[in-house]
């Protein structure tokens, strides 16, 4: 029979052991090295160490290889004195983690040492229950919902595509969510637009968006934009948000939001449909990949861009592609997944297959090229024949 002590110091021989003074060296160097506090959320609601991540004890093993699959990644654990998380560095040897320390005196001990602490910031217990089976998932966790809570995404159109986005994204518990729409509820627009009811025609699609953005999700702020986009306010409005979502129908748009993306440098993603068949991509220059000019460098002419009325829409398919940009945006907010940045995502509803092609920038794109011609916003013609709709 063993004394808990001297388990505890068997336990110690067996695994590497480093000190708070050895930490923050390593921290100040910003060497690539894994923190995880396996201390209960009580106790790291009173502050962590800086970049931490936390995993109660009871759950690391189960959640280790979804935060590091990397075996010879550098891990140091802590906990609040130095014995659980000698217990979890020994687990984590037994499954392959060769580079894994425990803290010498845990959180007590650096914070006994006077170095710079972090308050773990935390959801009420309202929306610990809300989002419970996001915080489940270790890809998204608390960590994650905090990231979509303090999101700002704007929505290009309150219509077949921004309905379904934004009542997933809303839904989702993304923070802030602006709507730019200048049209009004139509009977036609409920075939497919979902975010609208009978009740509103007539009525400005902002102001129905809003209403219903904001019954589904009483957390999140639902910004109306009731305008045309141009020129002269896009810069102002797209800067007040961090990722932006295309659902418009028309060319003269699409480049104005594209150009603007890439100046402000914002991520944008893009969604368009036709008839049976619809896309999505990711466009983020500022990662490296293409804008929306390396794949059609100039609108076409008018007599080659038919509208909604005229094409049709088949009703269900806005809600299929909507749903993929939704999805696309909470992979950018928490960083997880790659998003479909240089991919293009191709739905066909009647043979119900998706296709993937690779989309590279172009050299000679005359906006985010090596020799760029387009310098500054333009305002194209509307080539869209209805005004502004929105599918």
């Amino acid at each position: 029979m063993k004394d808990v002590q001297t388990y505890l110091g068997e336990i110690k021989k067996q695994i590497k052991e480093i000190s708070v003074e050895d930490l923050k060296k390593k921290v100040d160097k910003k060497e690539d090295v894994l923190l995880i506090d396996v201390r209960e959320k009580e106790e790291t609601d009173g502050g962590i160490i800086p970049g931490a991540k936390t995993i109660p004890r009871g759950f690391l093993e189960l959640k280790i290889e979804n935060l590091e699959s990397r075996r010879d990644r550098q891990i140091v654990i802590n906990c609040a004195g130095g014995n659980r998380s000698a217990l979890a560095a020994r687990s984590l040897n037994e499954m392959g983690y060769k580079n894994v320390s425990s803290l010498k005196g845990g959180y007590a001990a650096w914070q006994h040492a006077g170095f710079l602490i972090e308050q773990k910031k935390t959801l009420s217990t309202e929306k610990l229950a809300r989002y419970a089976r996001h915080i489940s998932m270790p890809e998204v966790g608390e960590e994650g919902q905090m990231k979509l809570l303090a999101a700002k995404v704007l929505l290009i159109g309150a219509g077949g595509l921004g309905s379904p986005a934004g009542l997933y994204l809303a839904a989702a518990g993304v923070g802030t969510l602006g709507i730019i729409d200048n049209d009004v509820v139509d009977k036609s627009n409920l075939q497919r637009q979902i975010l609208h009811d009978e009740s509103w025609e007539g009525r400005p699609k902002v102001e129905s968006a809003v209403h219903r953005l904001r019954g589904i999700n009483s957390d999140i702020t639902a910004v109306p934009h009731q305008m045309r986009l141009d020129r002269t306010n896009v810069r102002d409005i797209f800067s007040q948000y961090d990722i932006i979502v295309n659902g418009c129908d028309n060319f003269s748009t699409r480049y104005l939001v594209n150009d603007a993306c890439f100046f402000l440098k914002k991520p944008l993603v893009d969604g368009s449909i036709f008839r049976f068949e619809g896309q999505v991509t990711v466009f983020d220059p500022a990662s490296g990949g293409p804008c929306y000019r390396c794949l059609y460098p100039l609108p076409p002419p008018p007599d080659m861009a038919p509208s909604c009325q005229e094409a049709g829409v088949f009703g269900v398919l806005p809600g299929i592609i909507g749903s993929l940009q939704a999805v696309e945006v909470i992979k950018l907010i928490i960083n997880q997944g790659e998003p479909l940045v240089g991919k293009l995502l191709l739905y066909d509803a009647l043979k119900q297959k998706f296709r993937e092609l690779k989309i590279r920038r172009d050299q000679a794109c005359p906006l985010c090229g090596d020799k760029p011609t387009v310098t500054d916003l333009i305002d194209y013609e509307w080539f869209c024949s209805t005004a502004n709709a929105h599918r």
